[in-house]
C-alpha cells in the first residue's frame, strides 16, 4: 500500500512540474503579448480636479495628444478633491495594465506626504513614472497701489514688523499657501496666513489691499497684471520665465536657492508592465515635442518639463524632502 501511494505521489508531482513548467512560459508570452498589442482599447485618464483649472486644461491636452498617437481614445475622468488626493488613491488601487492613466500633480505626490498623517497612497511605492510634462511657477503680487514694488521692499517690512504683513492662500496647504511659507522659512520673516476658499477669493481681496500679498498662477494673474489692477513683484522659478522674461526671480533678492514650481506628471499603479511604460514614456515626450502642444501650455502659464520615468523618480523623491523640511520648519498643516 505504502509503495502504491509513493507511486501515485511521484506520479502526481511530476505531472504537477510539467502543468507548471508548461503554465509558466505561457503566462510569460500572455504578458508580453499584452505589452505588444498594447494599447488595444480606450485609456482612462484621471485627473484629481475639476474641469477649467490648469490641471484639467493641461491635462487633456495630453489626452487629446496621446490619444492621437496611441491611436485609441484618452477619456478624461475627472475626480475632484482633497487637492488631487483622492484621484492619487484610486489610481494607486486600480489594476496596473496601462490602461488607467494619473495626471497627478505636485500637491498631491509631493507635499501631501509631510501635511497628511494618513495618506492613502505611497507616491514612491504604489506608482510608476512615466513623464514629468509641464511646471508653471507662481507670480508673487501685491495689489496695484501697494508700497511694495520689489521682494526686497516687501521682506524689510516683514523684518521690521514681524506678523503685521498678511498674506492669502487658495487654502491650507496649498502651493499658494507653501510659497509663502518656504518664503518666510528662507528669508527669516514671519506673515499672518489668511486662507481663503480658493484662490479667486484671495485675488479679490488683493486688489482691494484687505491683504498685502498672494502667490497665484501666471495664468490667472497674468490679466490682471496687465490690467493694472496687480504688480509682479516676483517669480517663483530658479530662473526667469520666457513668458514674462521682465519678471525677476525671488532669488534674485538676496535667497538663492529659492524655487516653488507647481508641476504636472503622468504615472500608472506600481507593476506596470515595464513595456507599457516605456511605450506611454515615448509617446508622451513625443508629445511634449508639438510646437502646437507647447503652445497650449504657454496658453495655460506653463512650460515643457520634460523628465522620463528615472528622472521623475529621482525629481520626486528629491521634491518630498524639500517640502518635508519646510512643513516641519514651519509647522504648516494641511486642509
Amino acid at each position: 500500500m505504502t509503495k502504491a501511494f509513493n507511486s501515485r505521489c511521484k506520479r502526481w508531482f511530476a505531472t504537477a512540474a510539467t502543468v507548471i513548467a508548461v503554465a509558466a512560459p505561457g503566462a510569460a508570452l500572455h504578458a508580453q503579448g499584452s505589452a505588444a498589442s498594447y494599447p488595444n482599447k480606450p485609456i482612462r485618464l484621471v485627473i484629481g480636479f475639476p474641469p477649467g483649472g490648469p490641471n484639467d486644461l493641461i491635462g487633456r491636452e495630453v489626452a487629446l495628444k496621446l490619444s492621437q498617437r496611441l491611436k485609441q481614445p484618452v477619456v478624461v475622468d475627472n475626480r475632484a478633491g482633497s487637492n488631487g488626493e483622492i484621484a492619487t488613491a484610486a489610481v494607486a488601487k486600480t489594476t496596473a495594465d496601462g490602461y488607467t492613466l494619473l495626471f497627478g500633480s505636485s500637491g498631491s505626490l509631493a507635499v501631501s506626504p509631510s501635511l497628511q498623517e494618513k495618506l492613502p497612497y505611497d507616491p514612491i511605492k504604489d506608482f510608476s513614472p512615466i513623464a514629468v510634462v509641464a511646471s508653471s511657477p507662481m507670480l508673487l503680487l501685491v495689489s496695484a497701489n501697494s508700497k511694495y514694488n520689489t521682494v526686497a521692499d516687501l521682506l524689510a517690512a516683514a523684518k521690521a514688523k514681524p506678523g503685521a504683513l498678511t498674506y492669502g492662500s487658495a487654502g491650507s496647504g496649498s502651493p499658494t499657501h507653501l510659497s509663502a511659507v518656504l518664503l518666510e522659512s528662507m528669508a527669516s520673516v514671519n506673515a499672518l496666513h489668511v486662507p481663503y476658499k480658493g484662490g479667486g477669493p484671495a485675488l479679490v481681496d488683493l486688489m482691494g489691499g484687505q491683504i498685502d500679498f498672494y502667490f497665484g498662477g501666471i495664468a490667472t494673474a497674468l490679466p490682471l497684471v496687465k490690467e493694472g489692477r496687480l504688480k509682479a513683484i516676483g517669480i517663483t522659478s530658479s530662473t526667469r520665465s520666457t513668458l514674462m522674461p521682465s519678471v525677476p526671480t525671488v532669488s534674485e533678492y538676496g535667497l538663492p536657492g529659492y524655487e516653488s514650481l507647481i508641476w504636472y506628471g503622468v504615472l500608472v499603479p506600481a507593476g506596470t508592465p515595464k513595456e507599457i511604460v516605456a511605450i506611454l514614456s515615448q509617446e508622451t515626450s513625443a508629445v511634449m515635442d508639438l510646437p502646437d502642444f507647447r503652445k497650449k501650455l504657454a496658453d495655460h502659464g506653463a512650460e515643457v518639463l520634460n523628465m522620463g520615468p528615472d528622472q521623475f523618480r529621482d525629481f520626486l523623491k528629491t521634491e518630498i524632502e524639500k517640502w518635508a523640511k519646510v512643513v516641519k520648519a514651519t509647522n504648516a498643516k494641511g486642509g
